[in-house]
C-alpha cells in the first residue's frame, strides 16, 4: 500500500486547502456527518522522523496500525485484531512500537477494562504480547516458544514517551479495590522484545502520578493519602525520595506549584501561582526549594495549561491554551517554520509536532478552526511542501459551519464570566438559542475549535451560548474558588445572567430559549427550569445529576465509580457537606424540586452509567411526571456516562432536533 492511496481515501478537495466557493449548500448537513466516529484521529512520528505510525480504518472495518516509510511513501499494516480495534499506540524506539486494544463497537456496558499490551517492529516482525487482554493469561500464537506468562490485565501504557532509545519502556500497573477506586500505580520497566520485567520503581507512598525525566527515568511522583497529595523527587545518584511539598488533592490548596516537565539538563519546570490569580510556568531549584523570580511563560487572563517542547539539548517552545491552543517558539528556526506553515494554512490554528531526534525534514501539523474539523498533515521543511495525511470529519464543509467567539459578561455580583457564543450562519439577531452548560463542573468547559454538538445545533438555526460559569477552571483561582458550594446557587445565576445578556445584546429571542447539558450540565438544566421558569421555555438533559445526596449515597443495586476519596474529602469542600449543608442540598436538589418544573423536558440516561447511575434519572422522571405531562424519557441500554456508539449519538441528536423544533423552532 502506498501513501497516496491512504491519502486518496481521506483527502480534502484542493479547494479546501486553497479556499472554497462561498456558495452555501441548501441542504442541512446530515446528523451522521457530525456524530459518526472520526474517520481519522491521529498519527505519530518516529523518534527520527523517518517513519509515521497511523491508525487505519474505514466504515465497517476494524482499525489497524500502519507504518509509513516517509522516504518511499510505502504503507505497511503492522498491527490488527480480528475481534478488536487498535487503541493507543506509541514508538518504543525508531524500530519498534507498542499498542493496546479497544473496541469502537462496544459501549460502556459491554466494555472490558483490560486493553492488553503488544509490541511489534515497524516492518511487522518481532511481534510480542506483553499483557493480558480480557483476562486471557497466555498469547495464542501457535508457537510454544512464545507462550509465557503475561503481565496482568491492569497494565497500561504510560502517557509519556520516555527516552525512545532502547527496547525498554515504563508501564503502569494499576491497583484497584473496585470501579473507580484506584489504590496506587506501580511503575514497571519492561523489555518490549522479551516481555520480561527489568524492575519495579520503589514508591514513597500510594503513587497516583509519575513523571519521567528527559532520559526516560522516573524522577518524580505524586502520592495521595486521605485527601492530601505529596510530591516526591527521586535523587538520580542515591535513588532516595525527597518530599517537595503537600497540597489538598481536591481544592489544590497547599504547595504553590505543580510539576510540569524535566529539561534535558535536569531542570524541573513547574506551574505555580506565586501569589497571583493565574498560574504560570517557572523553574524550580531542587536544592534550594525555590522558584525562579520570573515566569518563563505567563498567559494574560488564563491559567497555564499546555506542555513544553524540547529537543535533545534544550527547550525550544511552549504549547499552551488561551482561547485556543497555540505555540510560543523560543527557537528562532522553529518560529520561522511556524510562520511559513501559517502562511500556507492561513485560516486555521496550526500545531507543529517535532520528532524527538530528527534525521529527516518531516514535521507533523495538526490544523483546525471553529468551522474546520481537525486535519493532520506532514510539512517538509526542505521543500516547504504540505502533504495531507487525513481529516477527522471529511464530509463537513467549513462553508456550512458557524463561527464561535469568546465573549464576556458581568454576573449579578460583578464577577466577569467568559462564554462561547456561536451564531448560526445567515443570522445574528433574535435567534432561537440553546444555552449549553458544560459538565464537570470544576473543569474548563470549552476552547475555540470545531465542536460537533455546537455546530450541529447552529446548522439547525440555533444560536448556542456556553458559559464558563464560576467554578470552571483555567480562568484564574478567583473564578474557580467562587464556585465552591454554589451548585444551584451562584453557579446557576451565572448561567441565567449569561442568558439575559444574550437577550439584551439582541442575539437571542427571549421567548425561544432552551437550556441543555449533560452530567453537571444536566443538573444545571433542571435547576435552570426550577429557578428561572420565565427564562427557559424547555430543557434537554442527559446523564444529569438529579440530587447531590444521591451522589454521596448511591443505590444498592447500581455500581458507582465515584472515588471514595472524592466523596470523603472533595465533595464536602467543593459541592456541599451532607450534614453541615443539609438544608442547602435539599433546596438545590432537582429531585426535591421536581414539582416546580412545568416546561417541556427531554431526558436520557445510559443503563450502564457508573458516574451518574440510572436511579438519578428514574427517580426524577417518576417525580416530575406526576405534575408535568411534557416529559420525554430515553434510555440507552448499553451506554455509560455519555454516548460512545455513533448509532446512539445520531439517534439522540435527532430526537434533540425534533424536540427543539417543536418547542423553540419557530416564532411564538
Amino acid at each position: 500500500m502506498r501513501l497516496h492511496h491512504l491519502l486518496r481515501a481521506t483527502a480534502l478537495a484542493g479547494a479546501i486547502l486553497c479556499g472554497q466557493s462561498l456558495a452555501a449548500a441548501a441542504a442541512k448537513p446530515p446528523i451522521a456527518d457530525f456524530f459518526n466516529n472520526p474517520e481519522f484521529s491521529d498519527a505519530v512520528l518516529s523518534p527520527s522522523g523517518k517513519y509515521l505510525a497511523v491508525r487505519l480504518g474505514g466504515k465497517d472495518k476494524r482499525d489497524m496500525l500502519g507504518v509509513v516509510d516517509l522516504e518511499t511513501n510505502a504503507v505497511k499494516v503492522v498491527g490488527n485484531f480480528s475481534d478488536a480495534d487498535i487503541g493507543r499506540y506509541a514508538w518504543v524506539n525508531d524500530k519498534r512500537l507498542v499498542f493496546n486494544a479497544t473496541d469502537k463497537d462496544l459501549a460502556q456496558g459491554d466494555m472490558r477494562y483490560a486493553p492488553g499490551l503488544y509490541a511489534i517492529n515497524r516492518d511487522g516482525t518481532g511481534f510480542r504480547q506483553l499483557a493480558m487482554r480480557d483476562g486471557k493469561p497466555f498469547i495464542t500464537s501457535g508457537n510454544p516458544n512464545l507462550q509465557r506468562e503475561l503481565l496482568p490485565w491492569h497494565t497500561y501504557l504510560l502517557d509519556q514517551d520516555g527516552a525512545q532509545d532502547s527496547d525498554f519502556i515504563y508501564v503502569e500497573d494499576n491497583s484497584y479495590s473496585g470501579p473507580g477506586q484506584l489504590n496506587h500505580i506501580d511503575l514497571v520497566k519492561l523489555n518490549t522484545v522479551t516481555g520480561r520485567i527489568a524492575g519495579v520503581t520503589e514508591r514513597p507512598g500510594d503513587s497516583k502520578y509519575w513523571l519521567l525525566d528527559a532520559q526516560g527515568e522516573p524522577r518524580l511522583t505524586i502520592a495521595s493519602d486521605k485527601g492530601t497529595s505529596s510530591m516526591y523527587y527521586r535523587d538520580p545518584a542515591t535513588k532516595a525520595w525527597r518530599k517537595l511539598g503537600d497540597y489538598d488533592s481536591y481544592t489544590g490548596r497547599g504547595a504553590d506549584f505543580r510539576p510540569l516537565a524535566f529539561g534535558p539538563d535536569g531542570t524541573l519546570y513547574v506551574v505555580a501561582w506565586r501569589g497571583g490569580d493565574t498560574s504560570a510556568v517557572y523553574t524550580y531549584d531542587i536544592n534550594s526549594g525555590k522558584l525562579s523570580d520570573k515566569p518563563l511563560v505567563k498567559l494574560d487572563g488564563y491559567d497555564f495549561h499546555g506542555k513544553l517542547i524540547m529537543n535533545q539539548d534544550k527547550l525550544v517552545g511552549v504549547k499552551h491554551l488561551t482561547d485556543a491552543m497555540g505555540t510560543t517558539w523560543i527557537d528562532p528556526a522553529m518560529k520561522a517554520m511556524q510562520e511559513k506553515v501559517d502562511t500556507i494554512l492561513p485560516n486555521t490554528v496550526n500545531l507543529l509536532t517535532l520528532p524527538k531526534r530528527p534525521e529527516s525534514p518531516w514535521v507533523l501539523v495538526t490544523a483546525y478552526a471553529d468551522i474546520w474539523p481537525k486535519r493532520m498533515m506532514l510539512y517538509n521543511s526542505q521543500t516547504q511542501k504540505m502533504t495531507l495525511i487525513g481529516e477527522s470529519h471529511p464530509r463537513i464543509s467549513p462553508n456550512d459551519m458557524a463561527q464561535t467567539t469568546l465573549v464576556h459578561y458581568q454576573a449579578r455580583d460583578g464577577l466577569t464570566i467568559p462564554a462561547w457564543l456561536t451564531l448560526p450562519r445567515g443570522g445574528s439577531k433574535n435567534q432561537p438559542m440553546v444555552v449549553l452548560v458544560h459538565g464537570g463542573p470544576y473543569v474548563r468547559g470549552s476552547s475555540w475549535g470545531w465542536d460537533p454538538q455546537v455546530q450541529f445545533l447552529a446548522s439547525r438555526g440555533y444560536a448556542v451560548l456556553q458559559p464558563e460559569y464560576r467554578g470552571s477552571t483555567g480562568f484564574g483561582n478567583k473564578h474557580f474558588v467562587a464556585g465552591w458550594k454554589q451548585w444551584g446557587l451562584k453557579m446557576q445565576d451565572d448561567i441565567a445572567d449569561g442568558t439575559r445578556w444574550a437577550i439584551a445584546q439582541g442575539y437571542a429571542d427571549s421567548k425561544r430559549i432552551c437550556i441543555a447539558g449533560a452530567s453537571y450540565g444536566g443538573y444545571a438544566t433542571l435547576m435552570g427550569l426550577v429557578n428561572d421558569p420565565d427564562l427557559y421555555k424547555c430543557g434537554v438533559e442527559w446523564a444529569g445529576v438529579t440530587d447531590i445526596n444521591l451522589m454521596y449515597d448511591g443505590s444498592w443495586n447500581f455500581t458507582s465509580d465515584m472515588p471514595d476519596g472524592y466523596k470523603q474529602f472533595g465533595m464536602p469542600q467543593l459541592v456541599g457537606d451532607q450534614v453541615k449543608d443539609a438544608e442547602q442540598l435539599k433546596a438545590t436538589s432537582p429531585l426535591q424540586q421536581a414539582a416546580r418544573i412545568k416546561q417541556p423536558l427531554l431526558m436520557a440516561y445510559g443503563t450502564a452509567d457508573m458516574r451518574v447511575p440510572l436511579p438519578h434519572g428514574t427517580k426524577f422522571y417518576k417525580a416530575v411526571k406526576q405534575t408535568n405531562p411534557n416529559v420525554e424519557w430515553i434510555e440507552y441500554d448499553e451506554e455509560g456516562h455519555g454516548w460512545k456508539l455513533p448509532k446512539n449519538r445520531i439517534d439522540w441528536w435527532g430526537k434533540v432536533e425534533q424536540f427543539l423544533n417543536k418547542n423553540i423552532g419557530s416564532p411564538q
